[in-house]
C-alpha cells in the first residue's frame, strides 16, 4: 500500500491508518516518501540503504517494536503523529531524515 501525498482525497488520516495496518511488525520497517510524493512503508530496506529517489524518510522501526501492524493502527495518537509528520514535511522537509520523537 502507498499514499499519494499530492492528492488530498488520498492523503487522509484513514489512509495513514491503513498504511500502518498493512505493514508487518515481524521485520524492521521504515516510512519513506519519494520525490514524487508517494509515501510507503519499506520492509527489509531501511536506514540509509537505497535512498536515491527519496525526499525524506522517518527513523527505522525495529521489528517487534509495535510501530506498525493492526495494533499500531488502532492507536489514534500514533496515527495522528505519523499523519502530522507527513503533512509537516511534505513537500519541503528540512532534512532527508526525520526523527518524530
Amino acid at each position: 500500500m502507498q499514499i499519494d501525498l499530492k492528492d488530498p482525497e488520498k492523503f487522509t488520516l484513514e489512509a495513514v491508518r491503513d498504511l500502518l495496518a498493512c505493514a508487518s511488525d515481524d521485520e524492521h520497517t521504515q516510512l519513506r516518501v519519494t520525490k514524487d510524493g508517494i509515501a510507503y512503508i519499506s520492509s527489509g530496506v531501511v536506514g540509509g540503504a537505497d535512498i536515491q529517489g527519496l525526499l525524506f524518510r522517518l527513523e527505522t522501526w525495529a521489528k517487534g517494536s509495535g510501530y506498525v501492524g493492526k495494533i499500531a493502527a488502532s492507536d489514534e495518537v500514533w496515527v495522528m503523529q505519523i499523519y502530522n509528520a507527513l503533512k509537516e514535511n511534505w513537500p519541503n522537509p528540512p532534512f532527508d531524515y526525520i526523527d518524530i520523537y
